[in-house]
């Protein structure tokens, strides 16, 4: 039995499209009831309290973490480190494998290409929070508590991701006949993972033995794009004039006065100053596949986003 925690975000939507297709058992967990296709079962479990954790992966042979929270530093201070100690008891106690699906913020600003390897250098306070669970669960297979392993992907994309910053500040704008923006820099290079790979890699490490107890990160295409390169391969794909504007730190400062998300974002502006690339060379090694070209995943997204008007 696989099992989804945190069902209902773009990549769990892929995954169980996979699981489904091969026909494979299946269970989602969300905090709110909702419809999965295909599943075997679907509960509802909040995470952070532990007795419901243990009843949600109960049965598991392998569990996915892809939860997320509110965009929020304190909430992550306060939920995050309980959702991984109670993820880490709940596999012991069902013998389950356990896959964290993390983002790169424990690096901090990075010179050069960001690795399995990189130390966890946090510049940010959700960073913190990503350093201190990384470690916690490292730590864990490390003494022997479990099997798991972490998997990482950067800023993602793809179709029906709408919480993707290309999704928000490229797709959408576009489609709408508006602008696209891009954060601080037009002509920085910007690695994104697109949501197909990224599911598609997960089933592929879940069912590889030698996997386990070790970081990946989730593959994404190399040589990645400036902005004013994505918002340009995007309008095109949409048929719509590339119109854009940068968006400067004190642009997105004064937002934060009126946005709470948008506040949160501006402690993490440092990863749109300077080159920000990921790379999954290491998976390439492994299992022979790069991440798709951004030129096929950005005209793919644009296609959905059209045919989703």
């Amino acid at each position: 039995m696989y099992t989804i925690l945190g069902a209902g975000g773009s990549v769990s939507d892929e995954l169980m499209k996979l699981l489904a297709a091969r026909k494979l058992a299946f269970r989602t967990v969300s905090r709110h009831q909702r419809a999965a296709s295909g599943a075997t079962e679907t509960r509802v479990a909040d995470l952070t309290k532990h007795s419901e954790t243990l009843e949600a992966v109960a049965g598991s042979d392998v569990v996915f973490l892809l939860a997320g929270l509110k965009y929020d530093h304190k909430l992550w201070a306060e939920q995050w480190p309980r959702i991984i100690d109670n993820a880490v008891d709940a596999c012991k106690q069902a013998n389950a494998k356990l896959i964290f699906f993390d983002n790169v913020y424990m690096y901090g600003k990075v010179n050069g290409p960001m690795t399995e390897e990189t130390p966890y250098r946090p510049t940010s306070r959700k960073g913190e929070v990503r350093a201190q669970i990384a470690t916690r669960l490292e730590k864990a297979w490390k003494e022997g508590e479990l099997t798991a392993m972490i998997a990482r992907a950067a800023d993602f994309y793809g179709p029906g991701a709408k919480n993707g910053i290309p999704n928000v500040m490229v797709f959408e704008p576009l489609r709408k006949g508006g602008k696209a923006s891009c954060l601080i820099s037009d002509s920085l290079p910007h690695s994104y993972t697109y949501v197909p790979d990224a599911a598609q890699a997960l089933m592929m490490l879940a069912e590889t033995a030698s996997a386990w107890n070790q970081s990946w990160h989730l593959p994404t295409a190399p040589h990645p794009l400036t902005g004013r390169e994505f918002i340009s391969i995007a309008a095109e794909a949409m048929g719509k004039a590339p119109k854009y504007r940068v968006l400067s730190r004190t642009m997105v400062k004064l937002g934060g006065v009126f946005n709470p998300t948008i506040r949160e974002v501006h402690e993490m502006l440092y990863q749109n100053d300077s080159a920000y690339v990921f790379d999954s060379s290491k998976y390439d090694r492994a299992f022979g596949f790069p991440g798709t070209p951004y030129a096929e995943g950005i005209t793919v997204t644009a296609k959905s986003v059209e045919g989703g008007k």
